[in-house]
């Protein structure tokens, strides 16, 4: 099995939609189609500091991460910062998260980013164990407001 990572393209579009649906029902969240029609724009616009990358496997999309760069306070370069990533059930276990994770990495690397950060459930083990092989927690918790 081949995984291929590349930059997401418009031909994407109807499969991003399904995984993106099957992400929203695994943290039980609900967001309105105009919502996700613009993540999937702005993922493809030169013009939007967000992008994707998906995860090919034998031809077929299988799994999503969106990102974004963002300058910081305390770095001189940019922040990577990972907000969604998802992979078909069907294919968890079989390196494509992993792939995507180093993808990301590499990405860092290559464009003198500062740093790669995410944030996960603390009840999401499966991709935990996945992130804990990369990096330990580093300790932080996550506060959010959500305004309107």
């Amino acid at each position: 099995m081949g995984i291929l990572i590349r930059n997401a393209t418009a031909g994407d579009e109807a499969r991003f939609r399904e995984l993106w649906a099957s992400y929203l029902d695994f943290y039980q969240v609900t967001v309105s189609d105009e919502i996700s029609a613009s993540t999937f724009s702005k993922a493809l616009s030169p013009d939007s500091s967000i992008f994707m990358r998906v995860a090919e496997v034998d031809g077929r999309v299988e799994g999503f991460a969106l990102c974004l760069t963002h300058e910081g306070t305390w770095i001189l370069g940019k922040d990577l910062y990972l907000e969604d990533l998802f992979v078909d059930a069907s294919q968890r276990g079989k390196g494509v998260g992993r792939a995507l994770l180093q993808d990301l990495v590499d990405l860092s690397k290559a464009n003198g980013w500062s740093r790669l950060y995410w944030h996960t459930a603390e009840t999401n083990a499966t991709a935990r164990k996945l992130y804990d092989s990369f990096v330990q927690s580093d300790g932080h918790l996550r506060y959010r407001i959500t305004i309107g």
